[in-house]
């Protein structure tokens, strides 16, 4: 039986995650204004969160983390899921010799284990969500004072994280990469 908790589909449920989680949890932090800006003289910074969240050391030290973490619970959750298909497959294969009382006792214990499974496969799904949201959280709050830092620097007047379109001039996003992975 295949696991459907592999470690890419948590990276990639790690990078899905990451955008919502950080435009619902960052609060924009509005600097006083010295005088009325005009439109020409507004600079505008862009930051691509997914790459934040799948290109800087910190991101991937967190997947490897959480990757260690569960690697044993997932390789026992993929043991007893294993284990429950092949007694169903010995059961569909006993069934015609069996008497309807031993069907119905091994039924019941199909059901028991599989019972058990499921409860051991959401026990872990939401271990490992809670874990990577606080992960991601770490990871934002580290991101989105290294975002003002880089901001502040070069004198940006807005920095956004999410857009429908975006000139690569205004992408900032490897600064701040750099910026994270040089431990600012």
């Amino acid at each position: 039986m295949k696991s459907r908790f592999s470690f890419s589909t948590i990276g990639a449920a790690l990078l899905l995650s990451s955008a919502a989680l950080l435009g619902c949890a960052a609060q924009a932090q509005v600097a006083p204004a010295a005088e009325p800006a005009t439109l020409a003289a507004t600079r505008i910074g862009f930051v691509n969160t997914d790459r934040l969240f799948s290109e800087t050391n910190a991101a991937q030290k967190a997947q490897g983390k959480l990757k260690q973490e569960f690697a044993s619970r997932e390789k026992q959750l993929m043991g007893m899921g294993e284990s429950l298909k092949k007694a169903m497959d010995q059961f569909e294969k006993d069934a015609p010799r069996l008497s309807e009382q031993q069907r119905a006792e091994r039924q019941r214990q199909l059901l028991t284990q599989d019972a058990e499974f499921q409860q051991k496969r959401r026990e872990f799904q939401e271990d490992l969500n809670n874990r990577k949201n606080e992960e991601l959280q770490q990871l934002l709050d580290r991101a989105n004072r290294v975002v003002i830092q880089v901001a502040k620097a070069e004198r940006y007047d807005v920095i956004l994280q999410e857009a429908v379109y975006v000139d690569r001039r205004l992408d900032i996003t490897d600064k701040v990469i750099a910026a994270l992975n040089a431990g600012k």
